[in-house]
């Protein structure tokens, strides 16, 4: 589980940085870049979200241990 997670935190990086190419900054909320937008936010919330499962399955870990 720990490669899977961290393999998908990886993907969500590398398609952040992907929309990051697709913005054009003289028209930032028209076109693909409000599309590049929402999908950086959204690959954003997907590494908050995966990053607090890596955390939780490492409490669970540790409270197992004690």
């Amino acid at each position: 589980m720990k490669i899977f997670t961290t393999v998908l935190v990886v993907i969500a990086l590398a398609l952040i940085i992907f929309n990051i190419t697709l913005l054009d900054f003289d028209n930032l909320f028209e076109g693909n870049s409000m599309v590049a937008l929402i999908g950086i936010a959204a690959s954003f919330c997907a590494v908050c979200i995966l990053l607090i499962f890596k955390m939780s399955k490492m409490i669970v870990e540790k409270t197992k241990d004690n």
